[in-house]
């Protein structure tokens, strides 16, 4: 599968406000950019963890009614939120990966360090069938 993060370097909030703070890390993981200008991905994300946080089961059906918008809107955030690696879902449930917030962050970092990993041994091999020696 493959994982598509982007990280953008935003100001964090000054206030301490959850509403606030989950806006800043939706837009830091570019999840909430483009087209999004109602945003929709902040609300689903918002969603999902007061459902989680009550321990309820959680599906794109439910969250398209609690926010009263279609479907297909909802499946198409959490299409970009399962690519992103912050969601996934199993069967018909959409979970948060690692089973909160900090882990979900905390398995994209691992994500990217792997992907950095990979790149940085490709760009190795790359030098050295090239003759470029490292400086």
């Amino acid at each position: 599968m493959s994982r598509q993060i982007i990280l953008l370097n935003l100001e964090k909030p000054r206030k301490k406000d959850p509403e606030q703070d989950l806006h800043w890390l939706c837009n830091s993981f570019g999840l909430s950019s483009g087209r999004d200008i109602e945003n929709t991905a902040n609300r689903i994300v918002m969603t999902l963890l007061d459902n989680i946080a009550e321990n309820e089961r959680v599906s794109s059906e439910m969250i398209a009614e609690a926010l009263g918008i279609n479907l297909s809107r909802v499946n198409h955030h959490v299409r970009n939120l399962v690519k992103a690696g912050l969601v996934y879902r199993e069967k018909r449930l959409l979970y948060l990966r690692g089973g909160s917030l900090k882990a979900a962050v905390h398995e994209m970092r691992k994500d990217s360090e792997r992907m950095f990993d990979e790149l940085e041994a490709i760009a190795s091999e790359i030098d050295r069938q090239k003759g470029i020696s490292n400086r």
